[in-house]
């Protein structure tokens, strides 16, 4: 598929407003507060399902605190509103959304639970009073893509209604990657300007908001972009596609993936649109938030430690074993894993792997939810050496920060991985990860075969061979109890502030701007 790429279309002209253009007398420099929207459809800890709500929580805390003046949109889940926070949520606006040929209602709640940061709760029962945000479980809603083409409509007519006036407007992932068009349109349709500059980032390009044809109408967007150079994809609507064509820049979460998926192997197809925007992405790491994931405060631990006194570790390793129904003076290695079940974090290697978890002397804990084949088949093994290995389908916040903490090591092998946040979790929390060498993990863990001895992980390839082969290191690793402590006081030295990695944004948007 060709694309053109056509930057200055009808909405590239509209923007082009003389009543707000960026003041040439402004020093945008890293001391100037900038007003910033974000746009996502999860945002911890309201609503959680991954590692973008914790990113897109912790970014947006951040920029706060440095003074910037930020807004952040949000579905108005039932879950979300049910946050003792959100009781605060005051109705501040009732919207008609234009959806094809008919106006749907919706209203805006607003609060501000920290100084410089307001959320906004975009309010439609019909389409976000329902106990999961994007599916049943078994599969995702079928009405996706007119929840969140009003969610996007949603948060551009709120900009106009409320006169935000933005610098930034920042949509995460598919379901706000229309924003950065539809914002564009309602600028030529009210002759108003409602944000100086887009940015949209790609999470997981694996994920592209893929819906028939027929949802084009529901935009409202003028025909000339249901076409190859605009949202259409061999047949379809992608939102994402949207978002990377339209938005003025864009934004992977690590340098490597913002490379990678400019391939054909890493692309999911969007390889040669997002190539027509080479000059306009940059790849921005995703920090970790310290007040919520760092051994020394964490609230969900038995105990607390330092790199200075790793004492605390080993209680949390005994609550680990104790919680897993494991024998209480197990002193070999205890692996544990955090995701969601799918394809893309490399469960597949570990099960093809099952030999080395029942035969040798260690411990495997999974924690987790998402294909149904992939949690048969942890279920039966499991169920097969109750004593070794513990699988436990579920979302919990608690649990997860005990496997990362009581942990020896963190096993990770994705297929692909466009961040990854645990591996800098486990990093922090003194438990070395075993991950494969794409995406960010290749740009946050320091391989301990590098000749400098600032090893903070293994590293392998995707491949249950090469798995296997990071495994049996790690036993060596483990038997090795200088070598190992080292390992992990270099993992515990790392800087993977919000506060180092917001910078980072900061730049981007005045670089925009």
């Amino acid at each position: 598929m060709k694309i053109v790429r056509r930057r200055r279309s009808f909405l590239w002209l509209a923007c082009q407003r003389l009543d707000k253009e960026p003041d040439s007398k402004v020093d945008y420099s890293f001391g100037t507060q900038m007003k910033i929207v974000h746009a996502a459809s999860e945002v911890y800890p309201y609503i959680k399902t991954g590692g973008l709500a914790d990113a897109v929580g912790a970014l947006t805390a951040t920029l706060a605190d440095k003074g910037h003046e930020v807004s952040v949109f949000l579905p108005g889940y039932s879950a979300a509103l049910a946050h003792p926070d959100a009781a605060r949520a005051e109705s501040v606006l009732s919207l008609k959304i234009e959806m094809g040929d008919q106006f749907l209602s919706g209203d805006v709640r607003s609060f501000s639970p920290r100084k410089n940061l307001t959320f906004y709760f975009i309010v439609r029962e019909e389409f976000f009073d329902r106990k999961n945000p994007y599916g049943t479980g078994q599969r995702d809603y079928e009405d996706n893509a007119d929840r969140f083409i009003f969610f996007g409509k949603a948060v551009v007519e709120t900009l106009r209604l409320a006169d935000l006036q933005a610098d930034i407007v920042h949509g995460h992932d598919w379901q706000a990657a229309l924003i950065p068009a539809l914002l564009r349109d309602a600028e030529r349709r009210h002759g108003v300007t409602l944000a100086i500059k887009t940015v949209c980032t790609i999470h997981n390009i694996a994920y592209q908001g893929l819906f028939p044809a027929a949802t084009f109408a529901h935009t409202n967007l003028p025909e000339e972009l249901n076409t190859v150079d605009g949202l259409e994809f061999y047949g379809q609507v992608s939102f994402l596609k949207g978002g990377i064509l339209f938005a003025d820049r864009l934004a992977t979460v690590s340098p490597n993936y913002a490379k990678e998926v400019q391939t054909s192997e890493f692309g999911c197809g969007l390889d040669g649109v997002i190539q027509t925007r080479s000059e306009d992405i940059v790849g921005l790491l995703n920090g970790v938030d310290a007040s919520v994931w760092n051994p020394a405060v964490d609230t969900f631990l038995p105990a607390r430690y330092t790199a200075k006194n790793l004492a605390g570790k080993q209680t949390c390793r005994a609550e680990l074993l104790k919680s897993c129904g494991f024998e209480a003076g197990f002193t070999g290695p205890i692996f544990g894993m955090v995701c969601r079940l799918v394809e893309q974090k490399g469960l597949d290697l570990v099960l093809a792997n099952r030999d080395f978890f029942l035969k040798r002397d260690c411990r495997l804990v999974v924690l987790g939810t998402g294909d149904k084949r992939l949690e048969n088949e942890l279920r039966v093994l499991a169920a097969q050496a109750p004593t070794k290995i513990c699988f436990s389908r579920r979302l919990d916040e608690a649990m997860s920060h005990l496997i990362e903490a009581g942990s020896d090591f963190f096993v990770m092998p994705s297929l692909f991985e466009p961040c990854g946040l645990n591996q800098m979790y486990s990093q922090v929390y003194g438990t070395p990860p075993i991950a494969s060498r794409v995406g960010g993990l290749v740009d946050t863990i320091i391989d301990l075969d590098e000749p400098t001895g600032s090893g903070t992980g293994i590293m392998c390839l995707p491949t249950a061979a090469s798995l296997l082969l990071a495994l049996e290191e790690s036993l060596r690793l483990y038997a090795d109890k200088p070598r190992m402590a080292a390992i992990q006081q270099n993992a515990m030295a790392r800087d993977f502030s919000w506060e180092k990695a917001a910078v980072a944004y900061e730049k981007l948007y005045h670089d925009s701007l």
